[in-house]
């Protein structure tokens, strides 16, 4: 009879679980679109004031 192992390890190799990836990477994504929609909602003359143009808001918010 052959045995099929069903368990896999929960903890990658360096110690970070895909739970706490996921959750990371969800974070970022949240935080990210915050801003975005922060910056989204300033006027024209308030990014000016900051050195941002409203066409450069979608490009300074994506993840890396």
């Amino acid at each position: 009879m052959a045995a099929i192992e069903l368990s896999r390890p929960t903890v990658a190799s360096n110690g970070v679980s895909f739970f706490s990836r996921l959750r990371a990477g969800i974070t970022a994504w949240n935080e990210q679109r915050l801003t975005r929609r922060a910056l989204e909602n300033l006027s024209d003359r308030e990014l000016e004031d900051i050195g941002i143009a409203r066409g450069d808001i979608q490009r300074m918010t994506i993840m890396h």
